[in-house]
């Protein structure tokens, strides 16, 4: 542990079905984050009880019953699962904040992020500029931009300091997503994501954007930045958005996109961890989740045309 750095706060959700890449997230952070502490809302009971059996170091689990306002029971059965974990995000700032008065800022991440570096590096620009919230762009390959429909920026990596002036921003999110956080696009908004489109327009300077693209990766962008850099250049995390484990031991990595040689080189390392994880889970004889497919009409046909488009790609996972 470097003792020159303080201890950075970070805050996920998830439910049982991602409790792998959970864990994922948390060995990343504690490879290239340390010293580090990580809240976990969670989701289920029976994630809540699974985790409380891994013990995992530097966590402290929320469970969702401590955190659920009448306000979030009331439009739950409305929602989605996903729906719902969107309709909470803006929650869980001020569920770290009301339990530990130490904590000065939190930063929210999306249980599917991996770090490759220490996310400090991302940090160090919202400590340079003295602004209150940091957010970061999908910074598109402009092949896939979808900025219209999803916003141009993502609930990925999400960072408020304890102010007024971040806490208010945090609020006026809360209250929008309890009005409308739902998996489609309607009058300008989708989930609790389009939101922070207008937050520079509406709060100033109390938000800053992450200038360091290049080390924000994701599905959507990463190819883009291999060629446009010449490599990926110590990227901060990797966003593996839309991996599902689908059977035993099959894994879909990606669905829509073009990723790269060295791309591919990120998805076996994180791979790897996860089939660490996997095994971890087997010898506490937890079953290991995962996601069933389901059938397609045409199937064959749609088969063939994923192997020659090259836009969905399968992996076998062993542990």
């Amino acid at each position: 542990m470097n003792l020159d750095k303080s201890i950075e706060h970070f805050i996920t959700l998830f439910d049982s079905n991602f409790l792998p890449m959970g864990m994922a997230l948390h060995s990343s952070l504690m490879d290239h984050a340390q010293p580090f502490h990580l809240w976990i809302l969670c989701m289920d009971e029976l994630v809540e009880k699974q985790l409380k059996l891994i013990s995992l170091p530097n966590v402290t689990l929320i469970p969702l019953r401590e955190v659920e306002t009448s306000e979030l029971v009331g439009v739950r059965p409305e929602r989605s699962l996903g729906e719902y974990c969107w309709t909470l995000t803006p929650f869980t700032p001020q569920a770290v904040f009301e339990r530990d008065p130490k904590v000065n800022r939190i930063t929210y991440l999306d249980a599917d992020v991996f770090f490759f570096d220490d996310p400090r590096a991302l940090l160090s620009e919202l400590d340079r500029n003295r602004k209150h919230i940091l957010i970061t762009e999908h910074a598109y390959d402009p092949h896939y931009d979808q900025s219209l429909a999803k916003g141009r920026f993502c609930v990925q990596f999400i960072t408020f300091r304890r102010t007024e002036k971040a806490v208010m921003v945090m609020k006026w999110w809360q209250d929008r997503c309890l009005e409308w956080c739902f998996a489609r696009l309607e009058a300008g908004k989708f989930g609790d994501q389009k939101y922070l489109d207008c937050w520079s327009e509406l709060f100033g300077d109390v938000v800053h954007i992450v200038q360091q693209t290049d080390k924000t990766l994701a599905p959507w962008n990463v190819l883009y930045i291999e060629k446009k850099r010449g490599r990926l250049k110590d990227p901060v995390f990797y966003h593996f958005h839309d991996l599902r484990i689908i059977s035993p031991y099959k894994v879909k990595l990606y669905h829509g996109y073009r990723i790269g040689k060295q791309g591919l080189v990120l998805y076996k390392q994180y791979l790897e961890n996860l089939s660490k994880h996997l095994s971890l889970l087997k010898t506490q004889h937890i079953a290991i989740p995962y996601i069933t497919q389901t059938k397609e009409k045409w199937g064959v046909l749609r088969y063939f045309k994923r192997r020659v488009t090259k836009i969905t790609r399968f992996a076998t996972i062993h542990y």
